[in-house]
């Protein structure tokens, strides 16, 4: 019996261990966010199917005509011959076999028409990922953001708690008048708003994470974590503007679909060509007199006349398919630097607004509280300045955990019109 307590107690203690474990879940930095959203998101696979069925397309454009077979049947007799009933004495038989040679290399155009639309699908799944992973870290900064401001938030209202302890102490020594302090008792509820609001702004940015991620991960076992900063080194522009003329998928996808388009009019202009069918046949016909010449083989030739439909349709629908395709890589190539100039201008731009808050701001804030609230405490200042103090120092702080959050949105932006990571 005593053994069974003793297991019984170990097991509690186990279950109780595992479950711990299982709240205390590693935060998930933004490199193993990405490979995690890589591995499940089902937009992204589905997307990657898309371009396996490319490839099998490039299958059936590399397949070879099928060869034709036919048989003939003629000459059954219907009457008796030589005193008996012999009505297939006399059958002719004849198999013909036939097949299209396709001339001007048509196949291996049509395989290479059919590979570089699997670049284009390539590159246009990688264009969908670029925009994909740009909602992901966005969903990520905000995460971020709101546990900066949280964090901020509790921490306000612990330091409020204790100038409010402070302050009730002082009340009941006759230092400060009863309305003085239900004035400081009802500012306190500024904080516990923030606190809560912080709190649901937390929740609800951990669910849209784990929805892009396809994760039924318990929303307060998930959690993230990794810098919330800024840094004031920024790429050249012209480096950048590079990059994404080199990185860009759709741009990629644009010059591709040119490629592909002088492919195709190269394709229907051989399809406008000759393509002679080649025949053969063996033919049995017992009905001649000559016992040795009851077999024959024979070979021909069917040439179409190609006079009046010799494709002139699609080399001209191909010829003025080049020219859009180039008209759309002329202006994805101008959006690639009209992204890439917005998005540089407004990291640039938040940075030389961030700077002076990290630089002197947020430390005066803080000075600035510390000293009305030590000469409050000592008669030498008024219950509005604390008052004021305070606020001035929840509005600085607050403006720039949103200002840093501006930096790492707008270098996302950055990112997404370069096509890859330029700010980490």
């Amino acid at each position: 019996m005593q053994g069974w307590l003793i297991r019984l107690c170990l097991g509690s203690v186990l279950t109780v261990m595992l479950a711990g474990a299982a709240f205390a879940q590693t935060p998930l930095t933004w490199q193993e966010v990405r490979d995690k959203f890589e591995a499940a998101n089902p937009t992204l696979r589905a997307g990657q199917i898309g371009i396996d069925e490319s490839k099998a397309q490039e299958i059936t454009a590399y397949l070879r005509p099928n060869p034709s077979v036919s048989l003939l049947t003629d000459g059954i007799q219907a009457a008796p011959f030589q005193g008996a009933w012999r009505p297939l004495s006399g059958t002719l038989l004849t198999p013909n076999i036939s097949y299209l040679h396709e001339r001007q290399h048509k196949r291996e155009m049509r395989l290479e028409s059919a590979q570089k639309a699997t670049g284009i699908a390539t590159s246009a799944q990688a264009d969908l990922e670029r925009n994909l992973i740009f909602s992901l870290r966005t969903a990520f900064v905000q995460t971020l953001q709101e546990k900066a401001i949280l964090d901020l938030a509790k921490e306000n209202l612990a330091y409020y708690d204790h100038f409010l302890e402070v302050n009730r102490e002082r009340y009941k020594a006759g230092a400060i008048a009863q309305v003085d302090l239900d004035r400081l008792e009802l500012q306190r509820i500024t904080y516990e708003s923030d606190l809560q609001t912080a709190t649901v702004n937390l929740r609800t940015a951990k669910i849209q994470l784990l929805t892009l991620l396809n994760d039924r991960t318990p929303v307060e076992q998930f959690d993230v974590t990794g810098p919330y900063d800024f840094s004031s080194q920024t790429k050249a522009l012209d480096e950048v503007r590079q990059t994404a003329l080199d990185t860009r998928p759709d741009l990629r996808a644009a010059i591709e679909a040119v490629d592909k388009a002088q492919t195709d009019h190269k394709l229907a202009i051989a399809n406008g060509s000759i393509d002679p069918t080649l025949s053969t046949w063996y033919t049995y016909n017992p009905s001649f007199n000559n016992p040795f010449d009851h077999y024959t083989i024979g070979a021909s030739v069917s040439i179409p006349l190609r006079i009046f439909d010799r494709n002139q349709g699609e080399k001209a629908r191909t010829q003025l398919d080049i020219g859009r395709n180039q008209k759309l890589m002329e202006a994805t190539r101008a959006q690639v630097f009209s992204d890439v100039d917005s998005a540089y201008a407004t990291v640039t731009s938040t940075v030389v607004l961030l700077q002076p808050y990290k630089d002197r701001y947020l430390t005066q804030a803080s000075r600035v509280r510390e000293t009305i609230a030590f000469s409050y405490e000592h008669g030498a200042a008024s219950l509005l300045d604390f008052l004021s103090a305070q606020a001035d120092y929840r509005a600085v702080q607050v403006s720039y955990l949103n200002l840093v959050a501006s930096y790492l949105n707008a270098a996302n932006q950055l990112n997404l019109a370069v096509g890859r990571e330029v700010i980490p």
